[in-house]
């Protein structure tokens, strides 16, 4: 992993690829996951890279090889999308295609809002039209991060996202602070005003992402595709997944 400055903050990243003339892809990882569990290992920026793609892949704030931060100010969806610009700006990458996954996708919504510029085509991986409604019960999920032990978490959502943060070998401290920021809320209007292509890929079984179809009903010339058999967190390995982005991108 590389690293640069974000505005103050230690930003660790992967640069894989040569490009052959090729749109770059910038990807976006989940919420409590990192380059390597969310790219590395399902084996995106393989096949990004042998498509012929220069594949740029960064660790969030607070997760991964970044900066530990533990101030609810230090997060949020619009903050981190500033930390994807930097890099972008960093690396002297004009436009990129852009892949979020989950909370990934929330903060390239606000890429793409934010700077469509920046952005030749989106991927909202994970998330569908829970990204306009919102999805409550975060409290319990930082509650169970700062337990002391797993063992004294009881609420079984809970304890699945605490679960997979010690498997990421995940700062719990750090994530807790994340979840508990204030989530800034997308709604139907401001996706609605996304100009850029809009790729929406969900689940069928993802009740954390919800209906992809639906929310790319609301964003105009947005396509939806529907990873059969899948839920949340088996969705993004899935080929017809990785087939659905590459037919998206059209080789370019």
């Amino acid at each position: 992993m590389n690293h640069f400055d974000s505005d103050g903050v230690d930003i660790a990243f992967s640069d894989t690829g040569g490009g052959n003339g090729k749109t770059p892809v910038l990807l976006i990882h989940g919420f409590a996951s990192n380059v390597e569990t969310n790219w590395g290992h399902t084996g995106w920026i393989e096949g990004l890279s042998k498509a012929g793609y220069r594949v740029i892949a960064f660790d969030n704030r607070g997760h991964g090889a970044s900066q530990k931060l533990y101030a609810l100010t230090d997060y949020g969806a619009p903050l981190m999308a500033e930390d994807a610009r930097r890099l972008l700006d960093h690396l002297d990458i004009p436009r990129a295609h852009v892949i979020g996954y989950s909370m990934g996708a929330r903060i390239a919504a606000f890429l793409a809002l934010g700077h469509p510029d920046r952005v030749a085509r989106v991927v909202f991986g994970g998330l569908g039209i829970n990204m306009v409604r919102g999805i409550a019960g975060t409290g319990p999920i930082a509650r169970a991060l700062e337990a002391e032990s797993i063992d004294d978490v009881t609420n079984p959502a809970a304890r699945t996202f605490r679960a997979f943060a010690e498997q990421t070998k995940s700062d719990l401290k750090a994530l807790a602070a994340c979840i508990r920021s204030a989530r800034a809320p997308i709604t139907a209007e401001m996706v609605g005003s996304i100009a850029v292509p809009v790729l929406v890929a969900v689940g069928d079984g993802d009740v954390i992402g919800g209906s992809a179809g639906d929310l790319a009903k609301i964003i105009p010339g947005a396509e939806a595709f529907t990873i059969v058999g899948r839920d949340h967190n088996r969705a993004v390995g899935d080929k017809t997944f990785k087939a659905a982005v590459l037919e998206f991108f059209g080789g370019a």
